[in-house]
């Protein structure tokens, strides 16, 4: 791979479409030959380690491993993403905060676990206020669905009645779960998802919960900013346990060893 000059980019703040600048800058290109990324400490100050490359399960999994996950937007080439800090939750340092506890003892949601992937994807995908924008392009939820269907892939729906009305998914590897976005339909929705996640994660014995980006509502639940190093320090470890491949649904599969 090489690191092109003057690559013609759309330059944006992860997570923040309605932010979009314009700039050049030196960035890796991926060669379509292999599956290879760059070293991460290569990341512009951004984030931004290299453009290309495509949504392949394969290329997916590499990235992930190595802590790097796609964002982009419809106008922009592929674009391959490392934060530094890196938003981290510790399972055993989650905190619920005291208003969505009181939701939560009013049982006003029910729970459920890959019963509607393809659901809440397309639900995250919705544009978010006045902007018409989404990141969550029909070739990202494609290859979030081949996840999906790998049993790697995994959704946490929430719903008042028959209705589906928040939820979230991510990719969980080993002991580690990236998490990737989250919708709401009915006040703290989302919230009680990522409750109800975290709480199952920690009695599986998950170490690590990759949230991406700082934002004040993960910092509430106990969320924190770390140094590349450190995640990535956290991530191999918590890549060395077995998977749990396999739909969620009915349960949290038993660990395995299983080759990616």
């Amino acid at each position: 791979m090489t690191k092109s000059q003057g690559i013609f980019i759309w330059s944006t703040l992860p997570f923040h479409p309605a932010v979009v600048t314009i700039c050049t800058m030196p960035v890796y290109r991926l060669p379509d030959s292999k599956i290879a990324f760059p070293d991460p400490c290569d990341a512009e100050p951004d984030g931004l380690l290299a453009v290309g490359g495509d949504l392949s399960v394969h290329r997916l999994l590499s990235a992930y491993c190595i802590g790097v996950f796609p964002w982009y937007q419809e106008e922009s080439p592929l674009l391959w993403w490392t934060p530094d800090p890196r938003c981290i939750l510790l399972p055993e340092e989650f905190h619920l905060p005291r208003s969505l506890a009181r939701t939560l003892k009013r049982n006003v949601f029910t729970f459920s676990f890959d019963r509607a992937f393809s659901d809440v994807i397309s639900s995250c995908a919705e544009p978010r206020g006045d902007s018409d924008d989404t990141w969550l392009l029909p070739e990202m939820i494609e290859a979030y669905t081949n996840l999906h269907k790998l049993g790697l892939a995994h959704s946490v729906e929430t719903w008042q009645g028959s209705a589906l009305v928040g939820g979230l998914y991510g990719v969980s590897l080993g002991s580690a779960f990236f998490g990737e976005s989250m919708f709401f339909r009915r006040p703290d929705a989302s919230k009680a998802a990522f409750a109800h996640l975290v709480l199952t994660l920690r009695t599986e014995g998950f170490t690590l919960i990759d949230c991406q980006q700082v934002t004040h509502n993960l910092l509430r639940f106990g969320a924190k900013p770390v140094p590349r190093d450190e995640f990535m320090d956290r991530l191999d470890r918590a890549l060395m346990a077995p998977l749990r491949r396999g739909s969620w649904e009915h349960g949290l599969p038993a660990a395995h060893l299983s080759y990616i």
